[in-house]
């Protein structure tokens, strides 16, 4: 199966799909404080989902029991939303959501912090969503696969991280996940070439200590080897001529640009 280009209609109707999980995710966003449950997250996604039309992409995906990843502290990715997992101020938690809308999917998520957090929990969070976004200022066609990877790896390691590789961006259209993969590290010059009209998504996954992943005895939630924090942005972006459009921009701020992380209260002055 080869790589997708989508083209006029297509592109509008990944834009709306892509504009809804935006949305749910920031009317999430502004509900998370210390003392909510993951599983509180789960039935926000599914309602404001179905507000905007659209219905949950990870719903039953290969069996998945929730219409959200909820990934806190040293989780890396797929943790599974439990009613007696809540939220503590200074946790950090990644919040990812899938909206299928009038047939395609749209893909983001952001790591949030709950109150006031450490510098090292604050450091990972900025160095993730920075670690996307110098993903994405790569892309344009013409470019190479390895280019983003090798953007994204030397940020991260620059700032004393290191990049999840067991997992990586890929695809998405029609399906929520589709070719190609998107490594999130690598080097310049290297893999496919990128071609304006494919759809990808950039979510890197940034350990604070060493890059070793475990999965959990659920078979879903991925966590570090090490204990270590763990954080991750994401966005859907359209390859173009010029560069790329980002299908799922935070609402309200410029496409490639959003707020490094939320805070469910002010910080302490």
């Amino acid at each position: 199966m080869g790589t997708p280009l989508f083209k006029g209609t297509e592109v509008e109707r990944l834009r709306r799909a892509g504009e809804a999980a935006a949305g749910t995710l920031a009317w999430v966003a502004g509900k998370l404080t210390p003392g909510i449950s993951t599983e509180d997250i789960n039935q926000w996604v599914r309602e404001d989902t179905a507000r905007r039309g659209g219905t949950p992409s990870q719903l039953g995906y290969h069996g998945f029991p929730a219409t959200v990843c909820t990934s806190r502290n040293n989780v890396v990715c797929h943790g599974v939303p439990r009613p007696d997992e809540r939220l503590a101020p200074g946790d950090i938690i990644n919040v990812d959501v899938t909206t299928c809308l009038n047939g395609y999917h749209g893909d983001t998520s952001a790591t949030f912090c709950i109150g006031d957090v450490s510098a090292d929990a604050r450091h990972v969070v900025d160095v993730a969503r920075r670690c996307r976004d110098v993903g994405v200022s790569v892309v344009r066609h013409g470019a190479r696969m390895g280019d983003i990877g090798a953007a994204i790896q030397e940020l991260a390691e620059k700032e004393g991280c290191s990049i999840v590789r067991e997992f990586g961006g890929h695809g998405i259209g029609r399906s929520m996940h589709a070719p190609p993969h998107v490594p999130h590290f690598g080097s310049r010059g290297t893999g496919i070439t990128l071609r304006s009209g494919m759809v990808l998504t950039i979510e890197p996954m940034v350990n604070l200590g060493r890059p070793e992943i475990r999965m959990l005895a659920d078979g879903w939630t991925v966590v570090t080897e090490d204990g270590s924090l763990s954080a991750q942005f994401e966005h859907t972006i359209l390859v173009t001529r010029e560069g790329c459009e980002v299908l799922t921009p935070y609402p309200g701020a410029h496409p490639v640009v959003e707020p490094p992380f939320l805070t469910s209260q002010p910080e302490a002055r």
